[in-house]
């Protein structure tokens, strides 16, 4: 078999995205307890921007499946002072079968690394998609609601790589719908809007994105928003705020879009009294926490399918 990565959603179809969520969600309920498929396998772990969830879940994920792991930070690799991103990919595929990586540059940075086509590269966030994300987020929708199929899902607040990864996961599923609402000028690019909607008509599912507050769908089964300072990564606009405050998660809008079941997602780290309230992210209708718990078991569901027989 050739190199398996996770570099975009788009990338890993129907099929090995519904494995890719079973196994996290199996992992989650202790099915794989004894299992050890990364045994005598080395997982780098290259990190040269901050993250809490990702990075543990990752290194820990790897070790809970027999892997050891190396660490490296912004600092650590020659790529600071001038080596190229294709020979220091090179020269790991030397040492290790999975690199993991997160990084505030483009998704064409993954594809570089992976260009030595030995080592997986598994992409742990880029500036233009998450789509490890992606993947925790369907786990802990699959384990909250019992399914994904015909789950209707809002989307509220920034088009940022998240809602980038979960514009292509709900695309590429069948019978998903999302509806995703940003404040004008900060929705997902047309290109990407397209280019999931591409995947959606071909699976019977639907993505939509406007701006309008007061066109909010109904009944929906879940809510989801994100940090509105993507990676603390300040924005241009001195007033960017105000622009953002009427899509602020409160339990009134709680209220107007949700029915009996209705889920509340955060990827976290939360901005409270920004994004979400405190009412909302610690209240009854949230999964944030248990859904941050599906970074680890959504790690290592990619790990194991990278690892698997070449």
């Amino acid at each position: 078999m050739s190199v398996r990565h996770v570099l975009s959603i788009a990338d890993l179809g129907t099929e090995t995205l519904s494995r890719l969520v079973d196994d996290a969600v199996a992992i989650a309920r202790g099915d794989w307890k004894d299992r050890r498929p990364l045994r005598d396998k080395v997982v780098g772990i290259y990190f040269p921007v901050t993250s809490t969830r990702t990075r543990t879940a990752f290194t820990i994920g790897a070790m809970k499946l027999g892997a050891s792991t190396i660490a490296y930070g912004p600092k650590d690799l020659q790529i600071v002072t001038g080596e190229t991103i294709q020979d220091t990919a090179r020269v790991l595929a030397n040492y290790m079968e999975i690199l993991v990586i997160r990084t505030n540059g483009p998704l064409a940075e993954l594809h570089q690394l992976a260009e030595q086509g030995r080592m997986s590269i598994v992409n742990a966030m880029t500036e233009n998609e998450h789509p490890t994300q992606a993947l925790c987020d369907l786990a802990a929708l699959k384990e909250a609601l019992g399914r994904l199929q015909g789950l209707r899902m809002l989307y509220l607040g920034e088009g940022n790589n998240t809602a980038s990864a979960l514009a292509l996961a709900f695309g590429s599923l069948p019978d998903m719908h999302l509806t995703i609402v940003t404040p004008e000028g900060y929705g997902l690019s047309q290109e990407l809007i397209a280019q999931a909607q591409g995947l959606a008509n071909a699976n019977g599912s639907s993505i939509e994105q406007h701006h309008d507050m007061d066109a909010l769908p109904k009944d929906v089964d879940a809510v989801y928003t994100a940090r509105w300072l993507t990676m603390g990564v300040k924005k241009d606009d001195a007033s960017w705020v105000d622009r953002f405050r009427p899509y602020t998660i409160t339990p009134e809008v709680m209220a107007r879009v949700s029915k009996e079941g209705t889920i509340f997602l955060h990827d976290l780290p939360a901005m409270r009294g920004y994004e979400v309230v405190d009412e909302v992210l610690d209240g009854p209708q949230s999964i944030a926490f248990r859904q941050a718990f599906h970074k680890m078991t959504s790690a290592m569901a990619a790990l194991n399918w990278c690892a698997g027989e070449r």
